[in-house]
């Protein structure tokens, strides 16, 4: 057997055999099931316990095999202690993947020399993941009984479990390459962010998966004519339902395609992270496609509508920002911009980003370039070419097809218990691996490498990026920049990004440096180039500075630990530390955020709640920056305290989670959700006026949604946690609320993360209550509010009417629309009654029913006059405003016209 590569001249010369072979080993021998008397389920259960069928084979020639079997995977893997809190605290994994979004949801990539070192095959250890929650837990003993469906419009409905799909059906082994669409993201990030989390260059791994063609499948449960789509949905618990996608039914029923529905994995049971125990592997297609933790198959007349095929997967068009795509469903819903087939793209992986090479050793005159190229829809990689000047001349380099060796495996081969059935196929499925030596002297004369790919429908990688707003299918030329140090004795390498939020690439320091990274000059500037024009042309992008520049300070995690407390609190946002002293008393939030941030990276929580005219006030407590060393030592997760043992809930400097146990509608657009804590004697700890910050996930870029709300249950409650949520559900008018309506979709048994207390209000009772830790004495409250401001308002006016010796007076103005809207009314108004003296209920409605009795109009300057009046001497009353911002502008306008002073008027 030959195996081609091209050469640097580009021509085609035969490769020897024995340059792949490997030779025989316990870790890359299989047995050959259907040849044995093993059956297939004796098999299966083997895997299950994580080994390998081995035993003996038919090899080829000589005693190997004519192409290659995966790495020895690691054995030594376990849960590691960052996500012992979190639901995945049952997954084994390697500690060397890089986590690109935080500690949970698990999406990780290898880093990049390892990818490519691994080889051809990359082990599960490495192979990328992309999980949007967390993993289906399924035990070993369940695996066979796994049970999906195919559904829809086919003649014959099906339900299949892992036993029937083993004992029933042809078994195919195939090499596959999977590639996330978000691969190389972090280079459209650069350039301006987008909704979607940073993919470094190896969101790309390769696999021998083992299951049953999906056109076999669909054989059997015939689909009826009208059908054009295929839908796949998983058993992942997401914020928008389940996991679900769709590709069209003319891939899914050509067996050239080699669609699978896989169970095992280098010859392996599926890891849980990699779908165990049945997904879908799609050649050529975006991993997106490829549903791992496989419960139905549905066949369709249309594109599934399942959210997650919506808002994920899709390219945009350029000119669609972020902040323009949350109002335009129709354009989200344009199946035009779906995402299937994989464009052409390339990397270098070696050199190595920062890798240096001497250009004064002796013997040494040449540098071998390596990296992988990939194509997709079935499509090969024919060219992959190389640049010293910017693209003024090109190289041609050597390219491997590691995939074509298993199409020359003899007729019949089974490996893993699956056919090797690739002789026929004209579908390319995988990667293939490119090289070449340059002179170390033309490489000194450079300034930069690029290289790029063709393939056999002659499309090429662009030169330029085409941003959209996902940040997906990212793939202009790869430039690696070459730097001349030690006087001139060697080069270092740099790469254009490092993944996640790792610092380090010429794109990071391009755009520190005031270069434009959307010129098409790589940043650069030409001789002569307006910079009033380019930047015009560059896509703008709303950028604050949040560092005093005159600050050039280091400030280790020792010094930031010190400043813990309440007296001088110091916190990290983006690596810069900040100290909040000047700012305890103004602070909206009141005291309780920021020193419930005090010694910790509040980088999410500040970036995510907090308005551009904060983030411009962040200069004035610059006061240096964290050093490197401890910036690793903050990311590290501290021991926590056990949850099972923690005698009160809520944490102010730690995220804990809480499921969701009930859903209670009491309004058309109202929900009591019910979350039970960590167990049942531990109580919430919210004290009575102050708020909690409740914390999800975009079930899209997975970038945190935080909000703040205060429950109705009471804060000494056990066990239990009842929040009222009003949700903002989507109108012809308006988008719908992110928070609530991602809260509203999530299953019973989800969890989400709390955290707090915050607030500058507490009740302390019997009319004591303090503002920002200042202790004040009050007579009377006068409490406005509207729809679900009540729940503050509830919390207090509870308080009060709860505690017989508390004289303190309360006046509730609560204005509606419609009385379906006034929330908590029958509680409210069983405060009240027998107590009018302690307790006057007012409510008013802009939209009343004939029906109705009570007062009709909007809360008005006449409402106040008559109910509240001016301010008397000496009568020691507050005002707790809650509700609608509009309404909060009003009532503001209106008391300060009625002599009210702001310090008497408190907003929550």
């Amino acid at each position: 057997m030959e195996v081609l590569s091209s050469t640097a001249q580009g021509a085609i010369v035969p490769l020897p055999t024995t340059e792949f072979r490997l030779p025989p080993s316990p870790a890359a021998t299989v047995k050959d099931i259907s040849n044995s008397s093993t059956d297939v389920e004796s098999c299966a259960s083997s895997d299950l316990e994580g080994s390998v069928c081995e035993a003996v084979d038919e090899l080829g020639t000589e005693g190997y095999r004519l192409y290659p079997l995966p790495p020895t995977p690691k054995r030594d893997n376990k849960v590691l202690p960052e996500d012992l809190k979190t639901p995945d605290n049952h997954v084994e994994r390697d500690p060397r993947l890089i986590r690109l979004t935080g500690i949970h949801p698990f999406n990780v990539e290898a880093p990049l020399s390892d990818l490519y070192d691994e080889g051809f095959l990359t082990t599960k250890d490495l192979f990328y993941v992309r999980n949007h929650g967390p993993v289906p837990r399924v035990e070993d003993f369940e695996v066979l009984d796994w049970q999906f469906s195919i559904e829809g419009m086919v003649e014959n409905p099906v339900k299949l479990t892992l036993r029937d799909l083993l004992r029933e059906y042809e078994q195919f082994t195939y090499p596959i390459t999977l590639v996330c669409a978000g691969n190389r993201r972090k280079e459209q990030n650069m350039v301006r962010k987008t909704k979607g989390f940073s993919w470094g260059a190896a969101g790309v791994s390769t696999a021998l998966w083992t299951g049953v063609g999906l056109w076999d499948l669909l054989g059997r449960a015939m689909p009826k004519r009208g059908a054009r789509y295929v839908c796949f949905e998983g058993a992942d618990r997401l914020p928008n339902g389940y996991y679900g996608t769709s590709v069209k039914l003319n891939w899914a029923v050509d067996a050239n395609r080699g669609i699978l529905v896989a169970h095992k994995m280098n010859g392996e049971a599926l890891h849980p992270d990699h779908g165990k125990p049945l997904r879908i592997v799609i050649p050529g297609q975006i991993g997106g496609r490829s549903v791992k933790w496989l419960k139905r198959i549905i066949v369709t007349a249309r594109p599934s509508d399942n959210w997650y095929h919506i808002y994920d997967n899709r390219v945009l068009p350029t000119m669609v920002d972020p902040e323009q795509s949350a109002n335009l469903p129709e354009t989200w819903e344009d199946e035009r911009y779906a995402i299937y087939d994989l464009n052409t793209n390339s990397a270098i992986c070696y050199p190595a980003h920062d890798e240096r090479v001497s250009l004064v050793e002796k013997g040494v005159e040449m540098y071998k370039f390596k990296g992988y190229a990939y194509a997709g829809g079935g499509k090969r990689v024919t060219r992959m070419e190389v640049t010293l000047d910017k693209g003024k001349t090109w190289r041609l380099a050597n390219i491997t097809y590691h995939e074509d060796q298993y199409r020359d495996a003899p007729d019949g081969e089974t490996l893993y218990g699956g056919r090797v059935d690739m002789s026929w196929r004209e579908a390319c499925f995988c990667w293939c691996f490119w090289d070449l030596d340059i002179p170390l002297a033309d490489l000194a004369d450079a300034k930069d490498v690029m290289v790029r790919a063709m393939d056999d429908s002659m499309m090429v990688q662009p030169r330029d990026m085409y941003w959209s707003v996902l940040g997906m299918m990212n793939n202009p030329w790869f430039r690696v920049v070459i730097h001349k140090e030690d006087s001139g004795h060697s080069l270092r390498f740099e790469h254009p990004t490092q993944p996640a939020l790792m610092p380090g690439g010429w794109m990071e320091r391009v755009k520190k440096e005031g270069g434009n990274l959307s010129n098409g000059l790589w940043g650069e500037k030409v001789s002569g180039e307006d910079d009033t024009n380019t930047q015009k042309e560059a896509v703008a992008e709303k950028e604050i500075c949040m560092t005093n520049p005159k600050i050039n300070k280091d400030i280790t995690i020792d010094e930031l630990r010190k400043h813990d407390g309440e007296e001088h609190p110091w916190f990290v946002v983006n690596g810069q530390v900040y100290d909040g002293t000047k700012f305890l008393e103004a602070h909206p939030g009141g005291a309780a955020s920021i020193v419930g941030a005090a010694g910790q990276d509040a980088t999410e929580e500040f970036m995510t709640i907090h308005s551009e005219n904060a983030k411009a006030m962040m200069p004035e407590y610059h006061i240096g920056s964290l050093d490197e060393k401890s910036k690793t030592l903050l990311s590290e997760p501290e021991p926590a305290e056990s949850e099972k043992t923690r005698p009160v809930f809520l944490q102010s400097k730690a995220w804990n989670k809480a499921i969701i146990i009930q859903k209670k509608q009491i309004s058309a657009d109202t929900k009591i959700f019910t979350f039970k804590l960590n167990h049942d004697k531990q109580t919430v700890g919210l004290p009575i006026g102050q708020h909690l910050m409740m914390r999800l996930r975009d079930p899209a870029t997975r970038e945190a949604i935080i909000r703040a709300y205060t429950p109705i249950s009471e804060g000494t409650g056990r066990g239990i946690l009842h929040v009222l949520v009003k949700i903002y559900y989507k109108t012809a008018d308006r988008e719908g609320g992110k928070m609530t309506l991602a809260l509203d979709s999530l299953p019973i048994g989800h969890p989400v993360d709390f955290k707090g207390p915050v607030g500058k209000f507490e009740y302390l009772g019997k009319g004591r209550c303090t503002i920002n830790s200042k202790e004040r004495r009050v007579k009377r409250f006068v409490m406005v509010c509207a729809g679900s401001g009540i729940t503050p308002i509830f919390q207090v006016l509870r308080a009060v009417m709860k505690d017989r010796e508390d004289e303190t007076k309360c006046v509730v103005l609560d204005g509606n629309r419609v009385e379906e809207d006034i929330l908590c009314k029958e509680e409210l108004d069983k405060m009240a009654q027998g107590n009018e003296e302690k307790c006057k209920l007012i409510y008013t409605l802009s939209k009343p029913s004939d029906e109705w009795k009570g007062l009709r109009g909007r809360m008005d300057q006449g409402l106040f006059e008559r109910e509240v009046g001016a301010p008397r001497k000496g009568d020691d009353t507050m005002v707790l405003i809650c509700g609608p911002e509009a309404m909060e502008k009003s009532v503001h306008r209106i008391f300060n016209g009625l002599g009210w002073r702001d310090e008497d008027l408190l907003f929550f």
